[in-house]
């Protein structure tokens, strides 16, 4: 009996079968089966994943590698696995920054509601995922990104550019809060502000970057104003409370990146609810659900709803990133599901504007 020989062609169609649960594309068609050989019933390939973030990557693995095995003579299957971020942004009048693929801002419509805490977690869990992110701590009036993470060196190079700092697990950071003492107060007219949120973007060597992010100052400002119209943002996260005024003002916040033609990837909810010590029962201070509602009838995904936990605020006074200081803590799951939402989010962007 002759044994049968599987085909190149069989072998794709096999994996055309497998989708990717998030983007709803095979995995073929997306480009994430890269240097298949077919070596008499020895299959050889890569599957590269579009970002190392995902949270479908462990079902996506198992998935391909099923497939090839259930091909008509295949004995033996070589899979390697890697991943790369794919550049999701589209450049339209603006100048792009060289290096960073996606360019992702964290506003809010009015201050207090923890908007640099989801910001500061967001670029961490990204990191520890494995993806090379930095965080542009773009609040030129109220910079507090150093006090936030404040194991970091920096290094002040004569040269054409600004060397970021470097925080923990590779992550790139910049602030002005590095380059004017926290005592000093910015006095300065809008033109200057977006002037600087500007040279922070465009004057620094931020090197390569999977994931730049963006904590802006609250509000509809100069800021936002100069990051959507000076450089090509992949998308824009709300951070609002539950509370009925934080989530009317976020809103208007959300609106005006659609304005500006900034895709919204999602809204945070922040304090979102509290756990007892004691019971660990769930009390709802400022409302049950808000932005649930709000998401809907604005047409975006929720992203996360984290509590309000006296560690978190310990933490961040002490300069110390929930995620890596505690990170066994329910907090630090929904900052690390946060992260794979906001990477698939950018996934599915990129596919839906053909990614570089």
């Amino acid at each position: 009996m002759v044994a049968l020989i599987p085909s190149k062609d069989d072998v794709l169609a096999a994996l055309r079968r497998v989708k990717d649960p998030e983007l709803g594309m095979d995995v073929v068609s997306m480009g994430m089966i890269r240097d298949l050989v077919v070596r008499g019933d020895e299959v050889d390939f890569t599957l590269e994943l579009t970002t190392p973030a995902c949270p479908f990557n462990a079902q996506i693995e198992q998935a391909v590698r099923e497939a090839v095995q259930g091909v008509k003579g295949v004995k033996s299957v070589k899979m390697r696995v890697t991943a790369r971020v794919r550049q999701a942004a589209v450049p339209r009048q603006q100048v792009e920054v060289p290096g960073i693929k996606n360019i992702i801002a964290v506003g809010s419509g009015k201050g207090g509601v923890g908007k640099t805490t989801v910001a500061t977690n967001l670029a961490v869990a990204l990191a520890e995922a494995g993806a090379s992110a930095g965080i542009l701590d773009a609040d030129i009036y109220g910079s507090s990104l150093t006090r936030f993470i404040r194991r970091y060196t920096f290094e002040s190079r004569p040269g054409t550019k600004i060397q970021p700092a470097l925080g923990p697990l590779g992550l790139r950071m910049m602030s002005m809060g590095l380059l004017v003492p926290d005592t000093t107060p910015i006095i300065w007219r809008g033109p200057l502000v977006g002037g600087a949120v500007r040279q922070m973007l465009l004057e620094v060597e931020w090197g390569e970057l999977d994931y730049l992010i963006v904590d802006l100052p609250p509000g509809t400002g100069d800021a936002p104003l100069t990051l959507a119209q000076t450089i090509p943002v992949t998308g824009a996260i709300i951070v609002t409370t539950p509370q009925q005024a934080s989530l009317d003002i976020a809103i208007k916040a959300l609106h005006m990146f659609r304005k500006l033609n900034v895709e919204i990837l999602g809204l945070v909810e922040n304090m979102s609810y509290y756990v007892c010590n004691n019971c660990g029962a769930r009390e709802h201070i400022f409302g049950k659900d808000g932005a649930v509602s709000a998401a809907a009838e604005a047409g975006a995904p929720l992203l996360a709803q984290i509590p309000l936990l006296p560690r978190i605020r310990e933490l961040s006074d002490g300069g110390e990133p929930l995620v890596i200081s505690d990170p066994d803590s329910e907090a630090a799951q929904v900052f690390r599901a946060l992260a794979r939402r906001v990477a698939a989010g950018v996934s599915v962007l990129a596919v839906r504007r053909g990614a570089r």
